[in-house]
């Protein structure tokens, strides 16, 4: 069941996303951390999409993360959003759902992404998605595999468990 604090959490990061633009600096920042292929495709992400992963990348370096894959593979994490964009109403309708019926949840994102499933469909596909472009994109094993597991219990993965950490807030 998704806890009060997620939703608190949720609705902080969906204020802050919408009153963040992205500046030249988070641009040049992607940049540098990125290849070229993989810069297009963090360029193709919404921009809210875009300063969430440059916000969880930064972070991850605050709490003295390095590794050049961890740092990419967050600020392409959702990535797969890209392949069917979650609607702001979907969004919300995920959240509520995760929250107060967790198991039909987990069962309406088995499937195609359409109609009322098509939010949860997104919400548990897009990592899958994610690390299937980031690969075809040139992106290392590594990060292709951060991606696709980053919701997934880590398993004794250190930068897993920070990445998906960062992610919770």
């Amino acid at each position: 069941m998704v806890s009060q604090a997620r939703i608190v959490y949720r609705v902080r990061q969906f204020c802050q996303t919408l009153c963040a633009p992205l500046r030249q600096a988070d641009v040049a920042y992607a940049a540098e951390h990125l290849s070229p292929g993989l810069l297009r495709l963090f360029q193709k992400m919404t921009q809210a999409e875009q300063q969430h992963g440059i916000t969880l990348s930064r972070a991850l370096e605050a709490q003295g993360h390095t590794a050049p894959d961890l740092l990419a593979a967050a600020l392409l994490h959702d990535v797969g959003k890209t392949r069917y964009p979650p609607r702001l109403w979907e969004r919300v309708l995920v959240v509520l759902g995760e929250h107060f019926a967790p198991r039909r949840a987990a069962a309406w994102g088995v499937g195609t992404p359409r109609g009322l499933r098509r939010g949860f469909v997104i919400r548990q596909q897009h990592a899958t998605w994610g690390a299937d472009l980031a690969e075809g994109a040139g992106a290392s094993p590594r990060v292709v595999a951060l991606i696709r597991q980053h919701h997934d219990v880590p398993a004794g993965d250190r930068e897993l468990a920070a990445l998906q950490a960062a992610d919770e807030g």
